[in-house]
């Protein structure tokens, strides 16, 4: 969720601890992806650059495309669960092959 177009302090905290002491950022070089969701219409756009922006300090390089913000979730789901769109389910798929793409570069 956005807390005033950033993410929750609950993350904050958990990258916070997990970078300290200086010199000991067990995020370092770690591939990362970014995927916002929401019941709102802007889909987390906010707290995705905010976190990004924090990510890239943290040496944690972040997969620049596709981006991934998904607006009024609630939209998209049918009665058992499942996206309803199937552009959604493209987009995902989409999302998957490049994200896998941007992790094996880093365990190659």
């Amino acid at each position: 969720p956005e807390y005033n177009r950033s993410y929750p302090p609950v993350l904050k905290n958990a990258l916070d601890i997990a970078s300290r002491p200086y010199g000991k950022n067990v995020w370092a070089n770690k591939p990362a992806g970014l995927l916002s969701f929401s019941p709102g219409g802007l889909g987390g756009f906010g707290s995705s650059n905010h976190l990004r922006q924090v990510l890239t300090f943290l040496d944690i390089p972040t997969l620049s495309q596709p981006e991934m913000y998904i607006g009024n979730v609630p939209t998209l789901f049918d009665e058992q669960g499942k996206i309803s769109n199937p552009s959604t389910n493209d987009l995902f798929q989409q999302y998957a092959t490049a994200f896998i793409s941007w992790v094996n570069k880093f365990t190659a």
